[in-house]
Protein backbone atom coordinates (compact mmCIF):
# COMPACT_ATOMS: atom_id res chain seq x y z
CA UNK A 1 0.00 0.00 0.00
CA UNK A 2 2.81 2.41 0.93
CA UNK A 3 4.55 1.63 -2.36
CA UNK A 4 1.38 2.47 -4.30
CA UNK A 5 1.02 5.81 -2.50
CA UNK A 6 4.66 6.66 -3.22
CA UNK A 7 4.24 5.85 -6.92
CA UNK A 8 1.16 8.08 -7.12
CA UNK A 9 3.13 10.98 -5.64
CA UNK A 10 6.35 10.36 -7.57
CA UNK A 11 8.24 13.17 -9.23
CA UNK A 12 7.92 12.80 -13.01
CA UNK A 13 4.44 11.30 -12.89
CA UNK A 14 2.52 12.23 -16.05
CA UNK A 15 -1.07 13.38 -16.43
CA UNK A 16 -3.05 13.43 -19.69
CA UNK A 17 -3.36 16.62 -21.68
CA UNK A 18 -6.29 18.92 -20.92
CA UNK A 19 -5.21 21.50 -23.51
CA UNK A 20 -8.09 23.38 -25.12
CA UNK A 21 -8.02 26.35 -27.50
CA UNK A 22 -10.83 28.88 -27.02
CA UNK A 23 -11.59 32.05 -28.96
CA UNK A 24 -12.47 34.91 -26.65
CA UNK A 25 -16.10 35.72 -27.53
CA UNK A 26 -15.62 39.45 -26.86
CA UNK A 27 -12.22 40.15 -28.44
CA UNK A 28 -11.56 37.25 -30.82
CA UNK A 29 -8.16 36.65 -29.23
CA UNK A 30 -6.97 33.03 -29.02
CA UNK A 31 -6.82 31.60 -25.50
CA UNK A 32 -4.90 28.37 -24.93
CA UNK A 33 -6.10 26.71 -21.74
CA UNK A 34 -3.33 24.37 -20.63
CA UNK A 35 -5.49 23.03 -17.81
CA UNK A 36 -9.29 22.82 -17.94
CA UNK A 37 -10.49 20.76 -14.97
CA UNK A 38 -12.29 22.29 -12.00
CA UNK A 39 -11.41 21.53 -8.39
CA UNK A 40 -7.74 20.71 -9.05
CA UNK A 41 -6.37 23.73 -7.20
CA UNK A 42 -4.47 25.14 -10.16
CA UNK A 43 -2.84 28.56 -9.85
CA UNK A 44 0.07 30.28 -11.52
CA UNK A 45 3.31 31.34 -9.87
CA UNK A 46 3.05 34.91 -8.59
CA UNK A 47 3.32 37.54 -11.31
CA UNK A 48 6.67 38.87 -10.02
CA UNK A 49 8.45 35.62 -10.98
CA UNK A 50 9.37 33.78 -14.16
CA UNK A 51 6.84 31.13 -15.22
CA UNK A 52 8.52 29.40 -18.20
CA UNK A 53 11.42 26.97 -18.35
CA UNK A 54 14.54 28.22 -20.12
CA UNK A 55 13.67 26.35 -23.34
CA UNK A 56 10.31 28.17 -23.48
CA UNK A 57 8.34 24.93 -23.75
CA UNK A 58 7.03 24.31 -20.23
CA UNK A 59 5.03 26.40 -17.76
CA UNK A 60 5.49 25.63 -14.06
CA UNK A 61 2.40 26.00 -11.86
CA UNK A 62 0.88 25.14 -8.50
CA UNK A 63 -1.77 22.46 -8.23
CA UNK A 64 -3.53 20.04 -5.90
CA UNK A 65 -3.53 17.22 -8.45
CA UNK A 66 -0.98 15.75 -6.08
CA UNK A 67 -1.41 17.53 -2.76
CA UNK A 68 1.47 19.85 -1.96
CA UNK A 69 3.36 19.27 -5.23
CA UNK A 70 4.13 21.48 -8.24
CA UNK A 71 3.43 20.69 -11.88
CA UNK A 72 4.73 21.58 -15.33
CA UNK A 73 2.63 21.67 -18.48
CA UNK A 74 3.96 21.54 -22.03
CA UNK A 75 2.59 24.43 -24.09
CA UNK A 76 2.47 22.46 -27.33
CA UNK A 77 1.30 19.00 -26.24
CA UNK A 78 -0.52 19.82 -23.00
CA UNK A 79 1.29 17.00 -21.18
CA UNK A 80 1.40 17.60 -17.42
CA UNK A 81 4.34 16.38 -15.33
CA UNK A 82 4.82 16.46 -11.56
CA UNK A 83 8.06 18.34 -10.80
CA UNK A 84 8.42 18.09 -7.01
CA UNK A 85 8.20 15.22 -4.54
CA UNK A 86 8.04 15.56 -0.78
CA UNK A 87 6.33 18.94 -0.92
CA UNK A 88 7.48 22.52 -1.26
CA UNK A 89 6.69 25.74 0.55
CA UNK A 90 6.36 29.26 -0.73
CA UNK A 91 7.66 30.48 -4.07
CA UNK A 92 8.62 28.39 -7.08
CA UNK A 93 11.68 29.90 -8.80
CA UNK A 94 12.15 28.87 -12.44
CA UNK A 95 15.65 29.53 -13.81
CA UNK A 96 16.01 31.49 -17.05
CA UNK A 97 19.55 30.32 -17.90
CA UNK A 98 19.17 26.58 -17.28
CA UNK A 99 16.49 23.90 -17.02
CA UNK A 100 16.36 24.18 -13.23
CA UNK A 101 13.63 24.79 -10.67
CA UNK A 102 14.34 26.01 -7.14
CA UNK A 103 12.03 25.81 -4.15
CA UNK A 104 12.08 25.50 -0.37
CA UNK A 105 11.10 22.55 1.79
CA UNK A 106 10.73 22.59 5.56
CA UNK A 107 13.19 20.43 7.53
CA UNK A 108 12.19 18.95 10.90
CA UNK A 109 14.14 16.85 13.39
CA UNK A 110 13.02 13.42 14.62
CA UNK A 111 10.81 15.08 17.24
CA UNK A 112 9.01 17.19 14.67
CA UNK A 113 10.76 20.43 15.61
CA UNK A 114 11.54 22.80 12.73
CA UNK A 115 15.29 23.03 12.18
CA UNK A 116 15.44 24.96 8.93
CA UNK A 117 14.37 25.48 5.35
CA UNK A 118 16.10 23.43 2.67
CA UNK A 119 16.65 25.02 -0.73
CA UNK A 120 16.08 22.36 -3.41
CA UNK A 121 17.29 22.36 -7.02
CA UNK A 122 15.35 20.23 -9.53
CA UNK A 123 17.01 19.14 -12.78
CA UNK A 124 14.06 19.55 -15.14
CA UNK A 125 15.90 18.52 -18.30
CA UNK A 126 16.72 15.08 -16.89
CA UNK A 127 13.31 14.74 -15.27
CA UNK A 128 11.33 15.52 -18.43
CA UNK A 129 13.46 13.14 -20.52
CA UNK A 130 13.10 10.23 -18.09
CA UNK A 131 9.39 10.90 -17.60
CA UNK A 132 8.73 10.83 -21.35
CA UNK A 133 10.80 7.65 -21.76
CA UNK A 134 9.06 5.92 -18.86
CA UNK A 135 12.39 5.47 -17.06
CA UNK A 136 11.78 7.37 -13.84
CA UNK A 137 14.27 7.00 -11.01
CA UNK A 138 14.21 7.87 -7.32
CA UNK A 139 13.81 11.60 -6.69
CA UNK A 140 17.47 11.80 -5.66
CA UNK A 141 18.33 11.51 -9.36
CA UNK A 142 16.60 14.83 -10.03
CA UNK A 143 16.86 16.79 -6.79
CA UNK A 144 19.84 18.41 -5.12
CA UNK A 145 19.75 19.98 -1.67
CA UNK A 146 21.68 23.23 -2.11
CA UNK A 147 21.74 23.91 1.61
CA UNK A 148 19.59 24.40 4.68
CA UNK A 149 18.79 27.87 6.05
CA UNK A 150 18.74 27.70 9.87
CA UNK A 151 15.26 28.07 11.36
CA UNK A 152 16.28 31.14 13.34
CA UNK A 153 17.01 32.92 10.03
CA UNK A 154 14.05 31.79 7.94
CA UNK A 155 10.82 29.87 8.51
CA UNK A 156 8.81 30.68 5.37
CA UNK A 157 9.25 30.26 1.66
CA UNK A 158 9.35 33.76 0.13
CA UNK A 159 12.31 33.26 -2.22
CA UNK A 160 13.76 34.70 -5.44
CA UNK A 161 16.65 33.86 -7.76
CA UNK A 162 19.41 36.40 -8.23
CA UNK A 163 20.10 37.42 -11.82
CA UNK A 164 23.33 35.41 -11.75
CA UNK A 165 21.34 32.31 -10.73
CA UNK A 166 24.18 31.43 -8.34
CA UNK A 167 22.26 32.32 -5.19
CA UNK A 168 18.73 32.92 -3.91
CA UNK A 169 17.24 35.59 -1.70
CA UNK A 170 14.88 34.82 1.16
CA UNK A 171 12.95 36.66 3.87
CA UNK A 172 14.58 36.88 7.28
CA UNK A 173 12.53 36.07 10.34
CA UNK A 174 11.54 39.06 12.44
CA UNK A 175 13.53 38.04 15.52
CA UNK A 176 16.69 37.53 13.47
CA UNK A 177 16.29 40.88 11.70
CA UNK A 178 15.87 42.60 15.07
CA UNK A 179 19.46 41.68 15.97
CA UNK A 180 20.84 43.55 12.94
CA UNK A 181 21.55 47.27 12.48
CA UNK A 182 18.46 49.16 11.26
CA UNK A 183 18.71 52.82 10.26
CA UNK A 184 15.09 53.86 10.86
CA UNK A 185 12.77 53.54 13.91
CA UNK A 186 10.80 50.28 13.77
CA UNK A 187 7.48 50.86 12.00
CA UNK A 188 4.16 49.83 13.57
CA UNK A 189 1.35 48.16 11.63
CA UNK A 190 -0.24 50.32 8.95
CA UNK A 191 -3.83 50.21 7.73
CA UNK A 192 -6.96 48.20 8.58
CA UNK A 193 -5.35 44.79 8.00
CA UNK A 194 -2.93 45.39 10.87
CA UNK A 195 0.11 44.38 8.85
CA UNK A 196 3.46 45.88 7.96
CA UNK A 197 5.18 46.21 11.34
CA UNK A 198 8.93 45.72 11.39
CA UNK A 199 11.56 44.71 11.63
CA UNK A 200 12.08 42.64 8.52
CA UNK A 201 14.95 41.67 6.31
CA UNK A 202 16.44 39.73 3.43
CA UNK A 203 19.04 36.96 3.41
CA UNK A 204 20.77 35.03 0.65
CA UNK A 205 22.09 31.52 0.07
CA UNK A 206 24.91 30.46 -2.25
CA UNK A 207 23.51 27.60 -4.35
CA UNK A 208 26.87 25.84 -4.63
CA UNK A 209 28.24 26.12 -1.09
CA UNK A 210 24.95 26.32 0.79
CA UNK A 211 26.20 29.27 2.82
CA UNK A 212 23.32 31.40 4.14
CA UNK A 213 23.89 34.95 5.35
CA UNK A 214 21.90 38.14 5.92
CA UNK A 215 21.79 40.92 3.33
CA UNK A 216 19.89 43.73 5.03
CA UNK A 217 17.44 44.48 7.83
CA UNK A 218 14.77 47.17 7.53
CA UNK A 219 12.21 48.84 9.79
CA UNK A 220 9.15 47.27 8.13
CA UNK A 221 7.72 43.90 7.03
CA UNK A 222 9.34 42.68 3.81
CA UNK A 223 7.31 41.13 0.98
CA UNK A 224 7.40 40.30 -2.74
CA UNK A 225 11.16 39.68 -2.96
CA UNK A 226 12.46 39.73 -6.56
CA UNK A 227 15.89 39.35 -8.06
CA UNK A 228 16.61 41.49 -11.11
CA UNK A 229 17.12 38.87 -13.88
CA UNK A 230 19.11 41.32 -16.03
CA UNK A 231 21.16 42.94 -13.26
CA UNK A 232 22.85 40.36 -10.98
CA UNK A 233 23.37 41.41 -7.39
CA UNK A 234 20.24 43.53 -7.17
CA UNK A 235 17.13 42.67 -5.14
CA UNK A 236 13.76 44.43 -5.22
CA UNK A 237 11.13 44.11 -2.49
CA UNK A 238 8.20 45.89 -0.88
CA UNK A 239 6.85 47.13 2.44
CA UNK A 240 4.03 44.63 2.84
CA UNK A 241 0.92 46.00 4.56
CA UNK A 242 -1.69 44.12 2.55
CA UNK A 243 -2.63 47.41 0.85
CA UNK A 244 -1.30 50.96 0.73
CA UNK A 245 2.13 51.41 2.34
CA UNK A 246 3.92 54.56 3.49
CA UNK A 247 6.68 53.64 1.00
CA UNK A 248 5.93 50.53 -1.06
CA UNK A 249 8.89 49.85 -3.37
CA UNK A 250 12.51 49.28 -2.30
CA UNK A 251 15.77 47.87 -3.62
CA UNK A 252 19.19 46.97 -2.23
CA UNK A 253 22.42 45.44 -3.49
CA UNK A 254 23.18 41.81 -2.66
CA UNK A 255 26.01 42.91 -0.35
CA UNK A 256 23.59 45.04 1.69
CA UNK A 257 24.71 48.40 0.30
CA UNK A 258 22.67 51.16 -1.33
CA UNK A 259 19.31 50.47 0.31
CA UNK A 260 16.88 52.94 -1.26
CA UNK A 261 13.24 53.54 -2.21
CA UNK A 262 12.41 53.14 -5.90
CA UNK A 263 9.30 55.25 -6.53
CA UNK A 264 9.11 57.84 -3.75
CA UNK A 265 5.37 57.94 -3.33
CA UNK A 266 3.22 60.57 -1.59
CA UNK A 267 0.42 59.93 0.89
CA UNK A 268 -2.00 60.19 -2.06
CA UNK A 269 -0.44 57.30 -4.02
CA UNK A 270 -1.66 53.74 -3.51
CA UNK A 271 1.14 51.73 -5.12
CA UNK A 272 0.90 47.98 -5.50
CA UNK A 273 1.98 44.83 -7.37
CA UNK A 274 5.39 45.96 -8.58
CA UNK A 275 7.36 43.74 -10.96
CA UNK A 276 10.81 44.01 -12.53
CA UNK A 277 10.36 44.03 -16.32
CA UNK A 278 13.83 44.90 -17.66
CA UNK A 279 17.33 45.67 -16.44
CA UNK A 280 16.38 49.20 -15.41
CA UNK A 281 12.59 49.21 -15.11
CA UNK A 282 9.94 48.39 -12.54
CA UNK A 283 6.26 48.37 -13.46
CA UNK A 284 3.77 49.36 -10.76
CA UNK A 285 0.03 49.85 -10.40
CA UNK A 286 -1.13 53.14 -8.88
CA UNK A 287 -4.78 52.52 -8.11
CA UNK A 288 -7.69 54.95 -7.82
CA UNK A 289 -10.61 52.83 -6.71
CA UNK A 290 -12.02 55.11 -4.00
CA UNK A 291 -14.36 58.12 -4.54
CA UNK A 292 -12.68 61.52 -4.59
CA UNK A 293 -15.29 63.25 -2.42
CA UNK A 294 -14.87 60.69 0.38
CA UNK A 295 -18.61 60.00 0.35
CA UNK A 296 -19.95 56.76 -1.08
CA UNK A 297 -17.91 53.69 -0.17
CA UNK A 298 -19.53 51.31 -2.62
CA UNK A 299 -18.46 47.70 -2.95
CA UNK A 300 -16.72 46.73 -6.17
CA UNK A 301 -17.08 43.28 -7.70
CA UNK A 302 -13.73 41.55 -7.70
CA UNK A 303 -12.22 43.85 -5.05
CA UNK A 304 -11.82 42.97 -1.39
CA UNK A 305 -13.79 45.19 1.04
CA UNK A 306 -10.71 46.20 3.04
CA UNK A 307 -9.52 48.23 0.05
CA UNK A 308 -12.26 50.80 0.66
CA UNK A 309 -11.33 51.52 4.29
CA UNK A 310 -10.54 55.09 5.40
CA UNK A 311 -7.75 53.70 7.58
CA UNK A 312 -5.43 53.73 4.57
CA UNK A 313 -5.42 57.52 4.60
CA UNK A 314 -6.14 60.05 1.79
CA UNK A 315 -5.08 57.78 -1.06
CA UNK A 316 -6.42 55.62 -3.85
CA UNK A 317 -8.56 58.16 -5.70
CA UNK A 318 -8.38 59.51 -9.24
CA UNK A 319 -7.84 63.06 -8.02
CA UNK A 320 -4.19 62.26 -8.69
CA UNK A 321 -2.62 60.25 -11.56
CA UNK A 322 -3.41 56.53 -11.48
CA UNK A 323 -2.90 53.53 -13.72
CA UNK A 324 0.03 51.47 -14.91
CA UNK A 325 3.34 53.27 -14.43
CA UNK A 326 6.94 52.35 -15.21
CA UNK A 327 9.77 53.57 -12.99
CA UNK A 328 13.37 53.76 -14.17
CA UNK A 329 15.37 52.36 -11.25
CA UNK A 330 18.51 54.31 -12.24
CA UNK A 331 17.06 57.79 -12.86
CA UNK A 332 13.88 57.40 -10.74
CA UNK A 333 11.86 58.84 -13.64
CA UNK A 334 8.23 57.67 -13.67
CA UNK A 335 6.17 57.31 -16.86
CA UNK A 336 2.40 56.85 -16.75
CA UNK A 337 1.40 54.29 -19.37
CA UNK A 338 -2.39 54.33 -19.08
CA UNK A 339 -5.52 53.61 -17.06
CA UNK A 340 -8.72 51.73 -17.76
CA UNK A 341 -11.99 53.70 -17.93
CA UNK A 342 -14.27 53.33 -14.92
CA UNK A 343 -12.05 50.71 -13.31
CA UNK A 344 -8.45 50.22 -12.18
CA UNK A 345 -5.46 48.15 -13.06
CA UNK A 346 -4.54 45.81 -10.21
CA UNK A 347 -1.78 43.35 -11.20
CA UNK A 348 0.66 44.53 -13.85
CA UNK A 349 3.39 43.18 -16.11
CA UNK A 350 5.64 44.30 -18.95
CA UNK A 351 7.57 42.88 -21.88
CA UNK A 352 11.34 43.07 -21.52
CA UNK A 353 11.69 44.59 -25.01
CA UNK A 354 10.06 47.79 -23.76
CA UNK A 355 7.09 47.66 -26.14
CA UNK A 356 4.19 46.54 -23.95
CA UNK A 357 2.70 46.66 -20.48
CA UNK A 358 -0.33 44.68 -19.40
CA UNK A 359 -2.69 44.68 -16.46
CA UNK A 360 -5.78 43.05 -15.07
CA UNK A 361 -8.68 45.07 -13.68
CA UNK A 362 -11.20 44.33 -10.94
CA UNK A 363 -13.53 42.75 -13.53
CA UNK A 364 -10.79 40.17 -14.32
CA UNK A 365 -10.28 41.63 -17.78
CA UNK A 366 -6.79 41.70 -19.31
CA UNK A 367 -5.57 44.82 -21.09
CA UNK A 368 -2.50 45.55 -23.20
CA UNK A 369 -0.94 49.01 -23.60
CA UNK A 370 1.49 50.02 -26.33
CA UNK A 371 4.25 51.94 -24.53
CA UNK A 372 5.09 53.92 -27.67
CA UNK A 373 1.60 55.12 -28.65
CA UNK A 374 -0.31 54.55 -25.35
CA UNK A 375 -2.95 52.62 -27.31
CA UNK A 376 -5.00 50.48 -24.91
CA UNK A 377 -6.23 47.10 -26.17
CA UNK A 378 -8.63 44.71 -24.45
CA UNK A 379 -7.15 41.23 -24.91
CA UNK A 380 -9.63 39.05 -23.04
CA UNK A 381 -12.64 39.23 -20.71
CA UNK A 382 -15.11 36.89 -19.05
CA UNK A 383 -12.83 35.40 -16.41
CA UNK A 384 -15.48 35.77 -13.67
CA UNK A 385 -15.35 38.09 -10.67
CA UNK A 386 -16.39 35.10 -8.56
CA UNK A 387 -13.00 33.48 -9.29
CA UNK A 388 -10.82 32.49 -6.36
CA UNK A 389 -8.20 35.05 -7.38
CA UNK A 390 -7.30 37.72 -9.93
CA UNK A 391 -5.76 36.72 -13.26
CA UNK A 392 -2.20 37.96 -12.38
CA UNK A 393 -0.64 38.43 -15.86
CA UNK A 394 2.99 37.57 -16.63
CA UNK A 395 4.72 38.03 -20.00
CA UNK A 396 6.66 35.23 -21.63
CA UNK A 397 10.31 36.33 -21.99
CA UNK A 398 9.97 36.67 -25.78
CA UNK A 399 7.02 39.06 -25.35
CA UNK A 400 4.59 37.12 -27.55
CA UNK A 401 2.38 35.62 -24.84
CA UNK A 402 0.90 36.39 -21.44
CA UNK A 403 0.09 33.72 -18.88
CA UNK A 404 -2.96 34.21 -16.67
CA UNK A 405 -5.06 32.13 -14.30
CA UNK A 406 -8.72 32.01 -15.26
CA UNK A 407 -12.10 30.79 -14.05
CA UNK A 408 -13.67 31.17 -17.50
CA UNK A 409 -14.13 27.40 -17.92
CA UNK A 410 -14.73 26.48 -14.28
CA UNK A 411 -17.89 24.65 -13.26
CA UNK A 412 -18.10 26.32 -9.86
CA UNK A 413 -17.15 29.87 -10.90
CA UNK A 414 -14.18 29.82 -8.54
CA UNK A 415 -11.71 27.17 -9.67
CA UNK A 416 -8.90 28.47 -11.83
CA UNK A 417 -7.04 27.10 -14.82
CA UNK A 418 -3.72 27.93 -16.45
CA UNK A 419 -4.29 29.95 -19.62
CA UNK A 420 -1.97 31.41 -22.27
CA UNK A 421 -3.08 34.57 -24.06
CA UNK A 422 -1.16 34.95 -27.32
CA UNK A 423 -0.80 38.48 -28.60
CA UNK A 424 -2.48 38.84 -32.01
CA UNK A 425 0.06 38.40 -34.80
CA UNK A 426 -0.24 41.97 -36.05
CA UNK A 427 0.78 43.22 -32.61
CA UNK A 428 3.70 40.79 -32.39
CA UNK A 429 4.93 42.10 -35.74
CA UNK A 430 4.34 45.78 -34.92
CA UNK A 431 7.89 46.45 -33.69
CA UNK A 432 9.87 43.79 -35.54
Amino acid sequence: MLCAVQMEAQIGRRFPSERKVVTDPKTGVELVFLTTKSGTGDSKIYQTHNQWTSDGRWVIFRSDRVKGEAMAVNEETGDIVQVTEGGYTGMLCVARKSMKLYHMRAVDDKDGKRTGMAVIEVNLERLFADSEAGLLQHKAAYERVCGVIPSEMCSEGDMALDGSETFVYFRLDKAFAAQMPIAEPIAPNFGPRHMGAGPGGIGKMDLQTGKAEPVVAVHFKVGHIQGNPWHPGEVIFCWETGGKAPQRTWMVNADGTNLRPIYRETEHDWVTHEAVISADELVIAIIGHRPIDNSERRSIDGLEKFAMSDEWGPCGTKEYPTGIAVVNMRTRQLTMEGQVDGDNFWHVAGSQDGNWVAGDDFARELWLIDRHTKERILLTAGHKTTARDHVHPTFKPDGTEIEIQSAMLSDDGRSMNICIVRLPQHLIERYK
